[in-house]
Parts: C-alpha cells; structure tokens; sequence
C-alpha cells in the first residue's frame, strides 16, 4: 500500500522529517510496526554529452550500451544528461552510488580510457566553464541536506575524445571503438560488491 506522504519534499507523519525522497510503507507482524522502504535504486549511471557535437557525445552512447546490456531488477539507473555542475548534483541527489560517464581532453590519444575519482581530473561537463565543478556542486547540496552519494562512491569514467566541437553526429574511429570497452568497465564496477570496492 503505498504511504500517502510518499511526496517528494512533504512531511512524513511517522518520524515528522521532511522526506526528500519517494518511499511506501508494509506492515509487519505487529500491528503497529510500519516499516519503511526505499524505493529508488542505490545506483545511478550517468552518460554525459552534447549528443550533435562529434565525441562529446561519447558518454551518451556508453549510457545507452549499459542500459541495454543491465539485468533488470539490480537497483540501478542508467540516465543521460547534457549538464554539469548543479543541475548534476540534484540528479544524484537519493543515490548511494554514481558511475558518471563522460568525455575528457587531457592529452591522451583519442579513445583512451581513464577511471577517475571525484576531483582527480576535470572531464567536460564535471568542470563547465558555465557553472561550477561537480565538488563544488556537491559540497552546496550536502550543505542544503541533500542526501547525496559519498565522494568515494562516485567513479568517473573519461574517454579521451577529439573533436568535441564540432557539429556531427558521430564519434571519431577510435572514440567509437572504446564505447564498448568503457561500457564494460561500467558494468563490472555496477558488479563489484560495495565492501570490495
């Protein structure tokens, strides 16, 4: 039976907290008992990119390999975004863990994968020119309460891409040949179990 404060941003009758997230509720044995249960999944993917600029879209289209190649029912999201910065935080906001995906120019060869923590190297959307960094974004949410994924529970994932401004839709040879290698990095970092990591 779903609770009826199961409202995003209402208070919920049972711990008088605002909730920020969905939940419902079941009943236990004892009549009294009410148990609260997450409803969203723990972990969310996000594919970053302009999908009509060449290899910056190289996220989108990991995104869209590993949401095809997902069992179903694991407790993962796969989601596309063009933004960065804030508008980034706020999609992780409720989630355990985030795999973000995106392009990177750091002066590899094209293609070249790089498995990133937070901060360790700006990709193209995590350091917009337009808005601020994903630390930085993430640090105002949690200050607002935002419940939000650890620092060490956030990998991202940078393909090393060329051009990314220019208008086409389609990725360079070897930006293209990497898309199903990141998406199987991906999804064996959705595998490994969280006290492995």
């Amino acid at each position: 039976m779903p609770c009826p404060y199961a409202i995003v941003g209402a208070a919920c009758a049972l711990c008088h907290a605002v909730e920020v997230e969905r939940y419902h509720y079941r009943r236990t044995a004892g009549p009294s008992i009410i148990v609260l249960v997450h409803s969203r999944p723990r972990t969310l993917i996000i594919g970053l990119g302009n999908p009509i600029l060449g290899d910056d879209s190289v996220g989108l289209r990991v995104a869209s390999v590993v949401r095809s190649e997902l069992p179903v029912g694991i407790g993962v999201e796969v989601a596309e975004e063009t933004h960065g910065g804030l508008r980034l935080m706020e999609r992780m906001v409720g989630y355990d863990r985030a795999i973000v995906v995106d392009a990177l120019t750091a002066g590899s060869a094209p293609g070249t994968i790089h498995q990133l923590r937070l901060g360790d190297r700006p990709t193209r959307r995590s350091a917009s020119a337009h808005d601020v960094d994903l630390p930085t974004a993430l640090a105002v949410g949690r200050q607002a309460g935002a419940r939000l994924p650890d620092d060490e529970d956030i990998l991202v994932i940078g393909i090393e891409a060329d051009p990314v401004e220019t208008f086409g839709e389609s990725l360079s040879p070897p930006v293209a040949a990497a898309v199903p290698r990141a998406a199987a990095i991906v999804l064996a970092a959705v595998e490994t179990p969280e006290e492995a990591r």
